[in-house]
């Protein structure tokens, strides 16, 4: 039905197992249907059909034997406290995503500021975002498929540019999610404030002040960002471990190298040209599956592919997604009041080099069993409208 509907613009289904299904039978199906979910999602005319949605309802409930019936989810605020939902099995990420911002209070017009995302809480304080839940995705469902890992189902903030949390100041649930947030990036460490700005801070969670915290805050490094687990990569040199900050529109990453020294580097969006999302599967036998994430970056001039091996490749993705949305968004509302200010004889000139920045290369790649090669039509964003993104 996709196919007929939306034609080429569906990629190739991975295949089914007819036998019983291993663990690690499971572990591949998962990563290869997360695969499929990532090319087909680019289109959102195919995400928000009633016809996508049905099908991908019944193909999760299908491969882990769930029926629809009534059922109790909880999902995790920042602080650490939860709400417990009565939901139905079939409801999608969407739908849990609305029942929790009405019962925390939540105004309808700033759902689009949150997402849902499944992560880890581990023992050392440690915390993990494993990926972020697709829309038409079945959290029960994936958190069944998910037992093993220990995740729990968080709502978070679901953008990359901190300014925006001014757009949230005015609401109480809102401004009392982002506070939580804030606080739990400054106990985790995602954030580097200044010996200063932590007094500061300290004085003013002291005294509650919540919007003035998170005023002060924004200041700080490495706020708005996402912190990804501690990977290995290719740069400068093979063999480097690094941890990595998404978010401000770079990815940073402070890098060991192999003689212990550490080295930041910033990589710049815009000057990142593609990016692929691989599933290598277990190196060795014994160990969990391995995901590659590599990116096009223009360094000095010259483009070069760097690597980085993190379980958290589509997390990784979805933000650089999220980045790319802002920025064009952004681009084009400056572009509208371009046009009102500027005279007609310069208004086609100017149109024409904010379009150009828009083009965007995505792509994603599988070397176990299934492959999947993005074409020119399927990976480059030209005329990108405000209700596509």
């Amino acid at each position: 039905q996709l196919r007929q509907l939306f034609g080429s613009a569906v990629p190739a289904f991975p295949p089914k197992f007819y036998l019983a299904m291993t663990k690690s039978m499971a572990d591949e199906r998962r990563s290869q249907l997360e695969q499929y979910l990532q090319n087909v999602t680019l289109d959102s005319n195919i995400t928000n059909s009633d016809v996508f949605i049905g099908f991908f309802r019944k193909l999760q409930q299908d491969t882990f034997k769930i029926q629809t019936q009534r059922a109790f989810l909880d999902v995790y605020l920042a602080d650490g406290s939860n709400i417990r939902l009565d939901i139905q099995t079939s409801d999608t990420a969407e739908r849990v995503l609305e029942v929790t911002s009405c019962e925390v209070g939540l105004s309808r017009e700033l759902i689009k500021y949150f997402s849902l995302f499944f992560f880890q809480d581990h023992d050392d304080g440690a915390l993990s975002v494993v990926k972020k839940v697709a829309d038409f995705e079945l959290p029960y469902v994936s958190l069944q498929s998910m037992k093993e890992l220990h995740c729990k189902l968080g709502i978070r903030k679901w953008y990359m540019d901190p300014s925006l949390d001014t757009l949230l100041m005015d609401c109480r649930a809102s401004l009392n999610l982002l506070y939580m947030q804030a606080i739990q990036e400054v106990k985790r460490n995602w954030v580097k404030p200044t010996e200063g700005q932590m007094q500061e801070l300290k004085f003013l969670q002291k005294n509650a002040n919540k919007a003035k915290f998170l005023e002060l805050i924004r200041e700080v490094q490495f706020y708005g960002y996402i912190r990804l687990d501690p990977c290995i990569c290719d740069y400068p040199e093979e063999g480097c471990s690094a941890d990595i900050y998404v978010g401000n529109n770079e990815i940073n990453c402070c890098i060991k190298l192999p003689t212990n020294q550490t080295k930041e580097v910033s990589f710049k969006i815009n000057r990142l040209r593609s990016w692929q999302v691989t599933f290598l599967g277990a190196i060795k036998d014994g160990e969990e599956d391995t995901l590659e994430f590599r990116f096009e970056y223009n360094d000095s001039g010259t483009w070069q592919w760097i690597i980085l091996y993190t379980k958290q490749a589509f997390l990784l993705s979805s933000c650089l997604k999220k980045i790319i949305s802002e920025q064009m968004m952004k681009a084009a509302k400056e572009g509208q009041e371009m046009e009102i200010k500027m005279p007609e004889s310069t208004k086609n000139s100017k149109k024409s080099s904010i379009q150009q920045k828009q083009v965007v290369h995505l792509g994603f790649v599988s070397r176990k069993r299934f492959l999947v090669r993005p074409n020119e039509d399927d990976c480059v964003f030209e005329k990108i409208r405000e209700e596509d993104l």
